[in-house]
């Protein structure tokens, strides 16, 4: 088992420093989070006294980047500087909602806007229905959801409908879902109240189709995407910007 967990721990924190390479700071900072819990849990089974200090000095390496990759974040924030950058390649794995948006639920996230003119059609709007399942799951204290959508003049009852049945579905774990119509919508931004802002080229609409008996299917980290940015922004930099 813990010889799993080992390779495992390597795993994440050799991505861990692809990502902080590749200037992706919070994905990367998530990663060596994930990296050193795991590594420690392995230090913790392992009886051979130098394999435990040769684990305990990369621990402690892996802790002080973290550190300072935190520290770097948080200064760039306050200055109102934040932005980070990342490319989702044509026909590559890895990008669900949870692992885009999973770093940013925090226990200060209550409210959350998605503006994205394209959740009209059957699948768009089950793009919205996982993406709020992931931002309302426990322990997320999210209280309100506003989603700024086009209206899709071809079915728009149907659009109504479906929306109107997520709304009551929210509802019941306390959860209030706000709907605006807009026709003249074009951009697409997702704005959380604690203090970050995610524009994703696409919006939440960059997954390519799959079979229902195909990986990727349930589990978006095996699905295809299409190719798009994403852009990642503090508040204070954005009202700076504005200003």
């Amino acid at each position: 088992m813990s010889e799993g967990m080992e390779t495992s721990a390597i795993s994440v924190l050799k991505s861990a420093v692809e990502l902080d390479g590749n200037g992706r700071f919070t994905e990367a900072l998530a990663c060596y989070r994930e990296g050193i819990q795991l590594l420690m849990e392995v230090m913790k089974a392992t009886k051979n006294d130098v394999k435990v200090k040769a684990m305990r000095e990369r621990i402690s390496e892996y802790m002080t980047r973290a550190e300072k990759l935190k520290d770097h974040i948080e200064e760039d924030k306050k200055a109102g500087r934040y932005h980070e950058q990342y490319h989702i390649a044509k026909d590559s794995k890895g990008h669900s909602y949870k692992t885009v948006f999973g770093k940013f639920i925090d226990e200060f996230l209550t409210e959350v806007d998605v503006e994205d003119p394209y959740i009209r059609s059957t699948h768009q709007v089950y793009n919205f229905l996982r993406f709020c399942e992931l931002i309302i799951k426990p322990p997320s204290k999210v209280k309100i959801i506003t989603l700024t959508t086009g209206s899709d003049e071809a079915n728009v009852q149907q659009q109504k409908s479906r929306l109107e049945e997520l709304k009551e579905s929210v509802a019941k774990h306390g959860v209030k879902l706000n709907v605006i119509y807009s026709s003249t919508l074009h951009d697409r931004e997702i704005r959380f109240n604690n203090g970050w802002i995610i524009k994703i080229g696409r919006g939440l609409d960059y997954f390519k189709p799959t079979g229902k008996f195909a990986l990727g299917f349930c589990d978006f980290d095996f699905r295809l995407c299409h190719e798009t940015t994403v852009d990642i922004f503090h508040s204070k930099h954005t009202k700076t910007a504005e200003r």
